[in-house]
């Protein structure tokens, strides 16, 4: 049975979305929370959830906050921000606060089982409404450098650079003038290295560690 835990102060939405979890096979909502303060403080008494929706408006601990402290201090939950708020700025803060995915409230609830059973099985969900913020944060980058101490090629690191815009593979072969196999090689070595599992990890990685300069 995979566990989840849900912070939102608005009770309504909170019930429901605890009725519909709890309709899927294999998930139990264990814990539900006004604040992110009420939300860990059950963490911090009784066992972690497996999966924690976070909203960002909530009175007392704000989602940013509480995002932060879970993910410093329960790394064993996978979080997922939950939202009515569809600026970059507010889910890209969510997804370098620990967040693995990002919601918008209002989705769809075929997305949202989607969204719920690839958090199981792959720890993220990468819907377009992040592939599209990532891409646009691109553009105007506003974060602070803090490059991690991974040894990678020359070459690696310019494919890396390549992969945060919006080229496809063959483009960015044609760019660094090798064969799209090798650039299978480079993309495999990185995500080995840097352990994530698809491009937009790489490009997660990228934005977190102040890699991407625009």
């Amino acid at each position: 049975m995979t566990t989840v835990a849900l912070a939102d102060d608005h009770e309504l939405i909170r019930n429901a979305l605890a009725d519909l979890i709890n309709s899927c096979n294999g998930y139990k909502v264990i814990y539900q929370a006004m604040n992110g303060k009420e939300l860990i403080q059950k963490f911090e008494l009784f066992e972690t959830a497996d999966i924690t929706f976070v909203d960002i408006n909530m009175p007392i601990m704000d989602g940013y906050l509480t995002a932060q402290h879970l993910s410093q201090n329960f790394p064993e939950t996978t979080l997922m921000a939950l939202s009515i708020e569809d600026h970059d700025e507010c889910i890209i803060k969510m997804l370098r606060n620990g967040c693995k995915g990002y919601l918008l409230k209002d989705t769809t609830t075929e997305e949202f089982k989607l969204a719920l059973n690839e958090i199981k099985t792959k720890g993220y969900y990468h819907s377009d409404l992040v592939t599209n913020s990532l891409l646009n944060s691109l553009r105007n980058p506003n974060f602070s450098s803090n490059k991690p101490l991974i040894q990678y090629q020359a070459r690696e690191e310019e494919f890396l650079h390549l992969a945060c815009s919006e080229m496809t593979y063959k483009e960015i072969a044609d760019r660094m003038c090798v064969s799209p196999r090798t650039i299978d090689g480079y993309r495999e070595n990185l995500f080995l290295k840097l352990e994530v599992k698809s491009r937009v990890g790489l490009v997660l990685f990228a934005i977190k560690h102040g890699i991407v300069e625009l």
